[in-house]
């Protein structure tokens, strides 16, 4: 019923979302080109598709093929939301999210060899990270909406399990722009394929974009790490035993499956708003709860622990999931990730 009565308001929307688009293409509003290859990986939603670890994915693969890329970031939900920070590459980095954002926090965390510039004004990012960092190729973070910086391969992620049509239009649903924005994708990634079919989505994908290629990506579950001692854990030890699950994603029910199809035994769950900032008092409360579940140990994710208080007691322990993006097509998709960054150095 909440839906039906949005709808109005998402036919303006819609409307909104195709005046901006009019815009940048007639140039009434101006789009900047930097100097290196832009790859943007993108979405269609408010979060909860599977991005960030996507993201992690390219920026890995394109330093495995001897490229220097760096990344432009928004840094969503930071303190300082108009300020540059620059993280310069170096071993063992830690980034304060919030002042960069948590999804940059996590992408320092995991990349500690590549530059990563968050600023609003992404054509301003990318310069310092040219002139400062020389990197020769960049990965546009969230960037699929962000028309005024000109990139050379979109890669959109859709995640499966969500719904895919214009009724879930802002506010109604979840979707940023309506589902024939897709057409603009060079590349589409459908995402946890491994909790649901891809197939109904693929064809809507080839129906809309009959140019993208298409590719198939799930989770995999690399280990366990307690956020308060640093200990790495094999998720054995846990498989099988009493768990409670928390997290502060775009799509918490995605998390907590992936849990139960990696074997763990998951007796109660805490969904918290997308990118949400704990304190002592939430991580107190879920601990508590956690006990009188007869749970062993907390699991949440990576992104997640990067926004806990900097002080803080938990027992049982809450331990973070290390969680990789695996692409069913791996080897297609780094050969199009490399065709499309060469192709555009050529024509640059």
């Amino acid at each position: 019923m909440a839906n039906r009565i949005l709808q109005p308001l998402s036919a303006g929307f819609r409307l909104g979302v195709a005046l901006r688009s009019a815009a940048y293409q007639r140039g009434w509003f101006k789009t900047q080109r930097l100097g290196r290859p832009v790859v943007s990986v993108g979405n269609l939603t408010l979060g909860g598709s599977g991005k960030t670890p996507l993201v992690a994915f390219i920026a890995k693969t394109l330093l495995k093929r001897g490229w220097r890329p760096g990344i432009l970031t928004r840094g969503y939900g930071r303190r300082c939301g108009s300020e540059l920070v620059a993280l310069e590459p170096r071993p063992c980095r830690v980034a304060d999210a919030h002042q960069v954002g948590d999804e940059p926090a996590l992408l320092a965390k995991l990349l500690p060899e590549v530059p990563i510039v968050v600023c609003a004004d992404r054509y301003r990012a990318g310069r310092l990270a040219e002139e400062t960092f020389h990197v020769d190729a960049h990965i546009l973070d969230d960037g699929f909406q962000h028309l005024a910086l000109a990139r050379d391969l979109d890669i959109v992620a859709l995640d499966v399990t969500q719904e895919f049509s214009d009724r879930a239009l802002l506010p109604a649903g979840r979707l940023r722009e309506p589902c024939a924005a897709l057409a603009r994708a060079h590349l589409v990634v459908l995402t946890r394929v491994d909790l649901r079919g891809p197939e109904p989505l693929k064809h809507q994908v080839e129906r809309l974009n009959p140019r993208a290629r298409i590719f198939r990506s799930g989770t995999k579950l690399c280990g366990l790490v307690d956020v308060e001692t640093g200990r790495v854990l094999t998720p054995e030890v846990l498989r099988g035993g009493p768990v409670f699950a928390f997290c502060g994603l775009g799509n918490p029910g995605a998390f907590f499956a992936d849990l139960r199809r990696w074997g763990f035994t998951v007796v109660a769950e805490n969904a918290f708003p997308d990118h949400y900032a704990y304190t002592e008092a939430d991580l107190e409360r879920l601990s508590r709860r956690a006990r009188q579940a007869g749970a062993t140990a907390l699991l949440t994710t990576e992104k997640d622990a990067v926004n806990f208080p900097s002080l803080w007691e938990s027992e049982p322990p809450i331990l973070a999931c290390v969680i990789q993006a695996e692409i069913a097509e791996a080897e297609e998709f780094e050969q199009a990730l490399q065709e499309g960054l060469e192709a555009a150095q050529k024509v640059g």
